[in-house]
């Protein structure tokens, strides 16, 4: 067999972090051990029933069974526009504004590629969702980190960053409910990131991945309720984790009609569009009640009650995320945050994700995911009191 070696371009791309997270849960697994796994951001329950049973009937469809349309069919499109509208109150064109995704992350990564040339430089948050970093190595593009501190409330602070980082940088991406921190942005930071878009002409990417889970009686805010903000950037949508659609790999990015244009164009080349009867199921998920969503969030906000009520019950100090799914922890300060998470894999079988993995200022936390029932947290929260590293 010949062995062709990997091009220049996959070599230089960044590990992928929750692939090894992945293997070393496997590990435990395979040996026999019971691992609570709180390390990845996979929905744990099922996609509403509506939504399963449209998919059942549609693909009994044969006009699904050839190729869709390349940009998606146009009741998609209207779906998500008329779901902007009632859940937003903002104002979409189907044809120019709104492009169907292969899911969140599809976008997430084109992006760079269609925006940038080698060399350009991105603002990308620290610590973020690894994927960003993928697409802006796809691009060649440079990146600039925008530290998330805790005592700025995990937004980045734009009075940090230089004149010449402001103005050299082409692109921003920021998601709120934060991916991993569990914080949220209100209107008035999406509006003052509008005025430094157009100061600089920076394009801005909002990562709306968690927008229908948000906690104690507060929705997440959309950027595009900015004013001005479909003049500057998009937002990206997946039907993921509001409607627990995972794998089913279906989104949608909305905004700046020429910024759609270039993700149309970058998927025309590698993409024939979705299956027709994701689409039919999407729309419906759209389009229906939303009761399904609601009581989601009423499930996460339950679990987020209990895992921190009973990690500070037994003398850990930790703050409970405002939305996503996501608690952000502090580690003890004995340990670093990949020792603290591979003692809590090989101590208590718990999987978390060490805070490292998501860039430079995750250093001092752990990610754990609220995809598990209560028990099995109260179960988790017990594991970790047997360590006898905090003292109610």
């Amino acid at each position: 067999m010949i062995n062709y070696p990997q091009s220049a371009l996959l070599k230089s791309l960044p590990k992928q972090f929750f692939a090894s997270l992945t293997a070393k849960v496997g590990n435990k697994l395979e040996q026999g051990h019971d691992v609570i796994n709180l390390g990845q951001g996979n929905p744990d329950l099922p996609t509403p029933e509506h939504i399963v049973k449209r998919l059942q009937s549609a693909a009994e469809n044969p006009q699904n069974h050839k190729y869709s349309p390349f940009q998606g069919y146009p009741y998609l499109k209207k779906a998500a526009a008329d779901f902007y509208k009632r859940e937003y109150d903002v104002d979409l064109d189907p044809d120019t504004e709104i492009a169907i995704l292969f899911g969140g992350k599809a976008g997430l990564v084109e992006i760079p590629q269609c925006l940038l040339n080698p060399g350009d430089s991105v603002l990308v948050p620290d610590p973020g969702y690894p994927d960003y970093w993928s697409g802006v190595a796809l691009a060649k593009a440079k990146m600039v980190t925008m530290p998330l501190r805790e005592e700025n409330n995990f937004l980045p602070v734009y009075t940090e960053l230089s004149a010449e980082e402001l103005n050299s940088a082409k692109l921003m991406f920021l998601n709120y409910p934060n991916n991993p921190t569990g914080a949220v942005a209100n209107i008035d930071f999406f509006q003052k990131t509008v005025e430094i878009s157009r100061s600089h002409a920076i394009c801005i990417v909002h990562d709306f991945a968690y927008g229908g889970i948000g906690f104690d009686g507060k929705r997440p805010v959309s950027f595009l309720q900015a004013e001005g903000a479909k003049e500057v950037g998009i937002e990206i949508y997946t039907l993921s984790k509001t409607f627990n659609m995972a794998g089913w790999r279906v989104g949608f990015a909305v905004g700046n009609a020429s910024v759609i244009a270039a993700l149309n164009l970058m998927q025309d080349h590698l993409y024939v569009s979705l299956f027709g009867a994701v689409q039919e199921a999407a729309a419906a998920a759209l389009s229906g009640s939303q009761d399904c969503v609601k009581e989601l969030n009423s499930i996460y906000e339950s679990r987020r009650n209990t895992f921190i009520s009973g990690l500070r019950e037994i003398g850990w100090d930790v703050q409970a995320p405002k939305g996503s799914f996501f608690a952000w922890l502090k580690v003890p300060e004995s340990f670093t945050s990949e020792e603290f998470a591979e003692y809590l894999l090989e101590k208590a079988h718990i999987a978390v994700a060490p805070g490292n993995g998501f860039g430079q200022f995750g250093e001092g936390f752990v990610r754990a995911g609220l995809l598990t029932s209560e028990e099995r947290l109260k179960e988790a929260v017990g594991r970790i009191q047997n360590l006898n590293f905090f003292k109610n």
